[in-house]
């Protein structure tokens, strides 16, 4: 079967894996039952075989890995709805950028580029073309940009060359470069150094599946990462573009190749500059073709620009509270997205009635056609709902197949390097010696016979030798002749003329 039982009301409601791809939302309050929504379809999709990515904002997701049960309220939900369930885990593997609650994910500054790492800095239109300048001059002077470090030496070496810089590539000033390392440093203090650095994160290692044929859920510890939401926000666009860059085409296929859940979507589009709007949904609009689909979460749906909504076919719509006009607003909104049915003649009022672990759902059938809105209770997952201990997590962490891969960070020879090679090397390197200037004598061991001669001859910086006397003599003779010729000269000739 390659269906999910979602979640029942009078009927089975479920969500076919073959429109997994066509995206989908999950919306609503805290508190309403969001997160076991998102464990439920991470379960389901785990089962078929298809590998998931999500980020565990609360802590709470973590739960995955380990089997539920001795939770009343689940008991009450499964017998209230007749379910055939038992106590299952998952296979998890547990990723943290910083390292601490899973293994380190981290990529380069090259294959972050200068677009999205201009938005994670924070920079404008200006300093962000200084930024392509600086990509594309160590694209050709083949220079790694790497880590942190890279980035902040090359700026510096542009700082230093403005000029020849600029007549290559078009002009570029200090004081952008001055801004992009102030943006740098501040990038610095929120921890990005963990990110960008080596071994960078290999897709294939987030789209693998264990021994009996399971997917394997990939959880991403955020519970630190939120709080530094452009950091946030730029990692799961950069993780989501980079699957879109990479991947085949694949178009319509049984079961997706990766589930991507975008928990706290609205981190994504705040400020957001209208071409990274356009951007995520060219993504969103054309991963689907590459076997990928992406869920997003949010508490209110028009969290999520509506060219984007409109392209999200599988709808789950926890309860809303109306209590202010945007509130208002948003529920009303949310009422408009599903196909009507009627059984649920109110649906904006239902969204403001509905219960913990009951929403409204609609999910794609047959055809592509979306199902009418159901009102329905969300069947629980078979794994732990809430944390889990850290001895708990460093046993999943312990049984890991690809902790030797990532667990170690690798420094090899990048720009930081190869400029501060140079630079020692200019360093090193005595100047030439100037018109007028005397090149500079070989030193000898000590004082002596032979410093004393050489003085003598050639002299020191307080008296002439005896070289540089004969020469001025010679020098003041010959002058003297020749202008004594050039006067008789000019003498016999005004004479001859006279």
């Amino acid at each position: 079967m390659t269906d999910i039982l979602l979640g029942k009301s009078d009927i089975d409601i479920f969500l076919k894996a073959k429109y997994g791809n066509r995206h989908g939302m999950i919306a609503g309050a805290t508190g309403t039952g969001k997160s076991v929504t998102l464990m439920t379809l991470a379960e389901g999709y785990s089962r078929l075989g298809v590998p998931v990515f999500l980020a565990d904002v609360k802590g709470d997701l973590a739960g995955l890995a380990q089997a539920g049960g001795g939770n009343d309220k689940v008991a009450k939900r499964v017998e209230q709805l007749g379910l055939a369930w038992s106590a299952a885990a998952n296979p998890v593997v547990f990723w943290d950028i910083y390292g601490a609650l899973g293994h380190p994910v981290r990529t380069t500054i090259s294959e972050m580029g200068p677009t999205l790492l201009g938005r994670l800095m924070e920079l404008n239109d200006t300093q962000e073309g200084v930024l392509e300048v600086v990509f594309k001059l160590a694209d050709d002077e083949g220079l790694l940009l790497l880590d942190l470090k890279d980035l902040r030496a090359l700026l510096t070496f542009a700082a230093e060359n403005t000029k020849d810089i600029s007549q290559r590539y078009g002009l570029i000033a200090t004081t952008s470069i001055a801004a992009i390392q102030r943006a740098l440093l501040s990038l610095e203090q929120a921890g990005a150094e963990h990110f960008f650095a080596e071994p960078a994160l290999d897709l294939a290692d987030v789209m693998r599946q264990d021994m009996s044929g399971r997917g394997i859920i990939n959880i991403l510890a955020a519970d630190k990462l939120v709080l530094k939401p452009k950091l946030y926000s730029t990692f799961l666009l950069w993780l989501l573009s980079e699957l879109f860059e990479r991947l085949p085409e694949v178009g319509d296929l049984d079961l997706p190749k990766l589930v991507f859940f975008f928990d706290e979507a609205h981190l994504l589009f705040d400020d957001a500059p209208p071409a990274l709007v356009q951007r995520v949904e060219q993504v969103v609009r054309l991963i689907r073709s590459k076997g990928v689909g992406v869920y997003f979460c949010s508490q209110n749906p028009d969290d999520v620009p509506e060219n984007i909504l409109g392209q999200l076919g599988n709808r789950v719509q926890h309860a809303l509270r109306a209590f202010t006009p945007r509130d208002q607003k948003a529920v009303r909104a949310a009422a408009e997205t599903f196909p009507p049915n009627p059984k649920v003649k109110d649906v904006a009022g239902a969204i403001t009635q509905l219960g913990v672990g009951e929403a409204l759902v609609s999910t794609l059938q047959d055809g592509g056609v979306p199902l009418p809105v159901e009102r329905a209770f969300i069947v629980p997952p078979c794994s732990r709902i809430g944390a889990i201990t850290d001895a708990e997590r460093d046993q999943v962490k312990s049984r890991s197949p690809i902790g030797g891969k990532y667990d170690t960070t690798i420094d090899r020879e990048s720009a930081y390097e190869k400029l501060s090679q140079r630079n020692a090397g200019a360093a090193a390197t005595p100047a030439p010696a100037g018109r007028g200037e005397k090149a500079p004598a070989p030193a000898d061991s000590g004082p002596g016979w032979g410093d004393a001669i050489k003085n003598a001859i050639f002299g020191t910086s307080r008296r002439q030798g005896m070289l540089e006397t004969a020469a001025k003599s010679m020098v003041r003779s010959a002058s003297s002749r020749i202008g004594q010729q050039i006067m008789r000269g000019v003498l016999g000739s005004i004479m001859k003329g006279r």
